[in-house]
């Protein structure tokens, strides 16, 4: 059996899978984000409670939004602050007694996504996440690439590469970046800078979804807008294809479901990359906000 929970800011979910990699259970509680004992006693008594309904000890893995350190294998993350600087995986194979993997979130979603039952076949996925942020993960063999510092796949954090701020024109705006820094992927590709960048054009807030409904009714400046970000996605996308090569993407995150992207990357995505290399099959997510327990739960699938 194997046990995943999907670690959040707000809630914990958990889902319990078979050997078929069916769902067999699933309950939702709340994430304790401020008192880290009850944290670890929330995921444990969970793995205890499941662990008795089904008469077996489960394999159990983490997905949370942060990563471990690769050296001391505390937790980095803003979003859970009780497990942040602590030793989460640790603390927790010391209360139920055996191994626990953990890994971001959005490595779980690919790691989702490459277990589907129509692409666990594949050699590599790439899950990029088009959200609040934007972000990704890599999954080789069916088995989750982190790297050295566990940071592989954080392509929200690669800038902006120098075709993509010339296709911004003269007027480009630097968008600062959570992390700190200004030119980040994060704020330019994900729906958040879908709304930035149309705010800094047109000198006005408007929400995604609403721009890309006046650029279905073909009002100008929505469509000015769609045209100019399409190509900005082309232009990022296949840098990050030609670094990693991937032989599927899936998309997910509230723009993912823009069905224009679908349509357009094909097009567009092919001649910023190598004459050689072609461009990458490109689908919307099939598991949705389930991905992130699935992922966690396939952690221990060798």
């Amino acid at each position: 059996m194997y046990y995943g929970f999907d670690v959040g800011g707000t809630k914990i979910e958990f889902g319990a899978f078979n050997e078929n990699l069916e769902r067999v259970a699933t309950e939702r509680v709340p994430t304790p984000t401020d008192d880290y004992n009850m944290l670890v006693d929330t995921i444990a008594g969970l793995v205890n409670k499941y662990d008795a309904q089904f008469g077996v000890e489960g394999k159990i893995g983490l997905g949370l939004p942060g990563m471990e350190d690769a050296d001391d294998a505390t937790v980095l993350t803003v979003n859970v602050p009780a497990a942040k600087g602590k030793p989460l995986r640790a603390d927790l194979e010391a209360k139920i007694g055996r191994s626990v993997k953990i890994e971001n979130d959005a490595n779980c979603f690919a790691l989702s996504e490459a277990w589907d039952e129509e692409l666990k076949d594949e050699p590599s996925v790439m899950g990029l996440i088009l959200g609040t942020g934007f972000g990704g993960g890599l999954v080789y063999q069916g088995q989750v690439f982190s790297g050295r510092n566990h940071v592989a796949g954080e392509f929200g954090h690669m800038r902006l590469p120098l075709d993509a701020w010339l296709h911004l024109g003269d007027n480009a705006p630097m968008l600062g970046c959570g992390c700190g820094k200004k030119g980040c992927l994060d704020s330019y590709l994900s729906g958040r800078g879908f709304e930035l960048l149309y705010e800094h054009y047109y000198g006005e807030q408007k929400k995604a979804i609403d721009i890309i409904n006046a650029n279905a009714q073909g009002e100008s400046k929505a469509t000015e807008h769609v045209e100019r970000f399409m190509e900005l996605l082309a232009i990022c996308f296949a840098n990050l294809f030609t670094a990693n090569d991937p032989h599927v993407v899936a998309l997910g995150g509230g723009l993912s479901n823009f069905d224009l992207i679908y349509q357009e990357m094909p097009k567009r995505v092919p001649k910023h990359l190598l004459s050689v290399a072609k461009c990458p099959k490109i689908i919307k997510a099939k598991h949705g906000d389930s991905g992130g327990v699935r992922g966690a739960a396939f952690l221990n699938i060798k």
